[in-house]
Order: structure tokens, then sequence, then C-alpha cells
């Protein structure tokens, strides 16, 4: 099941919406996230699938523009992100588009296999809904041109933690 919402702010100039595609199993956090987006500065068009079969689905039907950026839950049922992650890399038509891991696993061992994939970012779900305001505008602003390359490892990880310590 696919849904399209368009969250745009009037700054005087148009600018053309980022186009986001967000897989994630649970209809909380896809509310969640869609709510935060229209808290950011950046115009944007909101995409969800449920699970990998509907991502890779929806990434590879010619009828459908790519999204700019895509945000990707580890743990869904059917395949899983990583799974999606490996595809998606692999993939020559859909490689260079970013991929965020958006996830509740802060596993070593998922942060460093998605690395290793070609993630372009590590984000563990925040708790608070105003902490996923805050890395959707870090992501959409300071973080943008980094999403278009490799990162260093040590920029992988974009958490709540993170950002909080950088403010003290």
């Amino acid at each position: 099941m696919k849904k399209e919402e368009s969250s745009e702010q009037n700054d005087g100039e148009k600018k053309d919406p980022i186009k986001i595609l967000l897989a994630d199993d649970d209809k909380d956090d896809q509310h969640l996230f869609k709510e935060a987006l229209e808290h950011t500065p950046v115009p944007t068009e909101l995409t969800t699938e449920n699970n990998g079969h509907d991502l890779m689905d929806n990434l590879r039907d010619p009828e459908i523009p790519n999204p700019d950026i895509i945000f990707l839950d580890i743990n869904m049922p059917g395949k899983n992100g990583k799974e999606c992650l490996k595809e998606i890399k692999e993939d020559e038509e859909l490689k260079d588009i970013p991929t965020v891991m958006y996830t509740t696993s802060t596993s070593e061992q998922d942060i460093n296999e998605t690395y290793h994939k070609g993630a372009n970012l590590y984000v563990p779900k925040p708790y608070s809904f105003s902490s996923i305001i805050t890395i959707l505008k870090n992501i959409f602003t300071l973080k943008w041109k980094q999403l278009f390359t490799k990162p260093d490892k040590k920029d992988f990880v974009l958490s709540e933690e993170k950002l909080n310590s950088k403010d003290n």
C-alpha cells in the first residue's frame, strides 16, 4: 500500500519538494515521521511502503519516479531492510539514491553491516517527537551533501545522543 503526502513551506520561492520514500512496517512510526516532516523547513513529498517487497516493487516500477532519498527500517516482515539495501546498492538504476537506515536497532553488527553494504547514514529511531524533528532537520540541512558520498565511519551514525552532545 502506497501513500503520498506533500508538505510544503512557503518562503517566497517555490522549491521542488524532496521526494522521500519511507519503508517501515510500523504505522505509528510512519505517522510520527510524516508529522515530524511537517515541522521541517524543507518542502517534502512522502511515500510510504509497509515492507521490503513493496519497497522494491515501487523502486523498480518504471511508471514511478525514483525518490531523492530512502529511509529504510531494518526489521520488516518478508524482506528486511538489509536485504533491500543490498538490492538497492547492487542495482545500477538505484545505487546512487541516498539510503538512510532508520531503525530501532543500535546493534554494532547492524551498523557495521549496513555501512559495508553502502548505506549513507544510520539513524537509530529517536524516543521523542522533538528529536525526530531535530534529526530530520539535521539530515536535510547539515547532512544533505554528505548523503551523496560514502561517509566516514565516524559520521555514519546520527543519533539523538550524538546531536545532544554537540549542543553542550
